[in-house]
């Protein structure tokens, strides 16, 4: 089997990835970045086809999420014209899954292939992570005390990796 050089690299598609009301999802700027549209374009399309996109697929965040959002990602630019006038919509997988009839150009169904099988990734990482801690925990309560120490390191190599973002703003001592 051949592989081909990917369209967008897998990381950027995790990285847009995001937890939201307890749902995988991805942003509409995100989406319309890696299909290579404008954010408007993308939301018009989706617009028009909206019998497609029902709440599960796709919702609009409120003023607080997309705040929070704003607050974690500060990215905005700058010049007239630059900011959302509207609030952000977000796909669950089977919402970008959906996409691909909407957008019906080639790199839309190829990036849409890659992020399903980004999505297939994460979804096989945390099955993997549930059944790892399932038979830790039997292991467990078959050994006494004296390894507690190593499976409270394992747990702890376990447990996802907190996001590498530089801290926001400016820190005494900073120069």
């Amino acid at each position: 089997m051949v592989s081909k050089q990917a369209l967008v690299p897998v990381e950027r598609i995790e990285r847009a990835i995001l937890l939201i009301r307890s749902q995988k999802v991805m942003l509409d700027a995100d989406l319309a970045g890696l299909y290579g549209v404008e954010t408007r374009v993308l939301v018009q399309a989706v617009k028009r086809n909206l019998e497609r996109f029902p709440e599960d697929f796709m919702f609009q965040l409120t003023k607080e999420e997309a705040a929070f959002l704003t607050s974690q990602i500060v990215t905005l630019k700058r010049g007239r014209g630059q900011h959302r006038k509207y609030l952000p919509y977000v796909f669950t997988e089977q919402g970008v899954a959906m996409l691909s009839s909407v957008l019906r150009s080639q790199r839309a169904i190829q990036v849409n292939i890659e992020i399903m099988r980004a999505f297939i990734r994460l979804r096989q990482m945390l099955a993997s992570n549930v059944e790892l801690a399932r038979k830790l925990d039997a292991l467990e309560k078959r050994y006494d005390a004296q390894f507690k120490a190593v499976f409270d390191a394992i747990r702890q190599l376990m447990a996802p990796p907190e996001p590498k973002r530089r801290p926001i703003g400016f820190r005494k001592g900073d120069e």
